[in-house]
């Protein structure tokens, strides 16, 4: 009789240990997809702003259609990016295409001084920061998850349940780890 209460406390000890391994994996499921939330909410702000720019970059600079096709083409990507592998390779894209254009801007010290275009600047500027935030954020989350589910009991409960490992949001040219610069 003894011996079937000890066991029946350790098999119920087992069962909270896995309630509870399995909770705080959905828990940190959560928190990944409320963390790429956030990323999304500024890379989108970041993909409304870039029309505004062009604009008004295309006032002063009208033969500079090239530059202009390609940060169009680099937002369209980037807006229609599904993963978060593609999000990653469509921010380089689009990084590399607004580089492109503040070269552009160079050549027009009456754009450099334009009220609008310094504002569009300077709410661009905030909005990469506000994304490398959220990046990091997001990285941390996930990072947190993964091991969660490699790690000793809780990678039984993980596989037992189907919970996959998230990817990060990296950026993968180096010359585009650094920031975008919007400053002249």
């Amino acid at each position: 009789m003894g011996a079937v209460v000890i066991l029946l406390i350790i098999i119920g000890l087992l069962v909270i240990m896995g309630i509870a391994i399995y909770n705080s994996l959905v828990v940190l499921r959560n928190r990944c997809d409320n963390a790429w939330a956030q990323v999304d909410v500024q890379l989108r702000r970041r993909y409304d702003l870039i029309p505004n720019l062009v604009e008004t970059v295309k006032g002063y600079a009208k033969h500079e259609r090239e530059v202009f096709e390609k940060v169009t083409e680099a937002r369209a990507k980037a807006i229609n990016a599904q993963t978060v592998k593609e999000h990653g390779e469509a921010e380089n894209m689009l990084t590399g295409a607004l580089k492109s254009l503040f070269a552009v801007v160079e050549n027009y010290p009456e754009l450099k001084a334009n009220q609008n275009f310094l504002l569009l600047q300077e709410e661009l500027a905030g909005t990469e920061s506000k994304i490398a935030y959220a990046r990091q954020f997001y990285n941390d989350t996930v990072m947190k998850f993964n091991m969660k589910q490699q790690v000793f009991p809780s990678n039984i409960i993980a596989n037992l349940f189907g919970f996959k490992p998230r990817e990060y949001f990296e950026i993968e040219e180096p010359e585009a780890r650094g920031p975008v610069k919007v400053s002249f």
